[in-house]
C-alpha cells in the first residue's frame, strides 16, 4: 500500500510538473512571438521610413535634373539670341541667326491665334530675310496655309509648290499637297486638283493626307 501510494504521488507530481513545463513553454513561445512580431513591425516601420527617404531623394534628384535641364535650355535660348547656331529642324539642317527663331515663332503664334493677315506678312518677311534658314520649309508651309485661309489661292499655290519643289522629301509635303489641291480646286482648276489628290494617294498611301485626298477625290466630280 505504501509503495502504491508513493507511485501515485510520484505520478501526480510528474503530471503537475509536466503541465507547468508545458504552460511555461507556451508562455515562453507566446512571449517570443510577441517579441518577433514587435521586431517585424519595427522593421516594417523602418523599411517604410527608408522607402520614403529613397522616394524623397529620387524626387529631389528629378527636381535637380529638371532644374538643370531648364537652366541649360534657358542658357541655350539666351545664347541663341546673340550668336549663330547650327541646328536641325524636321530633318533640315542649317545655321540659325540671332533673332531668327523668335521671328518664326512670332509668325506661327499669329497664325495659331487666327491673326491670318499678320501671319501671312510675318512669314513673307521671314522667308525674305532668312532664305537659307532650316525653318524655311515650315515658313513656306505655314505661309501657304495662311494665304489659303485668306482666300489667296494663287499665292498659296505658289508658296506650296515652292516648298514641294525645294524640299520634296520634307515630312510636311503630304499635308502641303492637300492644301495645294484645295487651292487649285477653289481657284477653278479642277483637273490640277484631282491630279494633286491622286498623287498624294499614290505616293503617301498610309498617311492622314492620303485619307483626306481620297475623300476630296470622291467629292470632286
Amino acid at each position: 500500500m505504501c509503495l502504491g501510494a508513493s507511485n501515485s504521488a510520484w505520478a501526480l507530481f510528474s503530471d503537475d510538473e509536466a503541465r507547468k513545463a508545458i504552460l511555461d513553454l507556451r508562455k515562453s513561445l507566446a512571449t517570443t512571438q510577441l517579441e518577433l512580431q514587435s521586431q517585424i513591425d519595427k522593421l516594417k516601420t523602418e523599411n517604410a521610413e527608408l522607402r520614403g527617404k529613397v522616394e524623397e531623394l529620387e524626387k529631389q534628384g528629378e527636381d535637380i535634373s529638371s532644374s538643370q535641364k531648364t537652366y541649360y535650355q534657358d542658357l541655350d535660348t539666351r545664347l541663341g539670341n546673340f550668336e549663330p547656331r547650327t541646328i536641325t529642324i524636321e530633318g533640315v539642317s542649317g545655321t540659325v541667326q540671332p533673332g531668327e527663331k523668335k521671328a518664326y515663332d512670332d509668325a506661327l503664334k499669329a497664325f495659331q491665334a487666327g491673326n491670318l493677315k499678320k501671319a501671312e506678312d510675318s512669314f513673307a518677311a521671314f522667308t525674305a530675310k532668312y532664305p537659307k534658314s532650316p525653318y524655311l520649309p515650315l515658313a513656306l508651309y505655314w505661309s501657304g496655309n495662311s494665304k489659303y485661309a485668306n482666300k489667296d489661292c494663287a499665292g498659296a499655290i505658289s508658296q506650296l509648290q515652292s516648298l514641294i519643289k525645294r524640299y520634296p522629301n520634307h515630312p510636311r509635303v503630304p499635308a502641303a499637297m492637300v492644301t495645294l489641291g484645295n487651292s487649285q480646286l477653289e481657284s477653278g482648276n479642277k483637273a490640277a486638283a484631282k491630279k494633286t489628290f491622286s498623287e498624294i494617294v499614290a505616293k503617301y498611301p498610309d498617311t492622314e493626307a492620303a485619307k483626306d485626298a481620297q475623300q476630296l477625290l470622291a467629292a470632286t466630280k
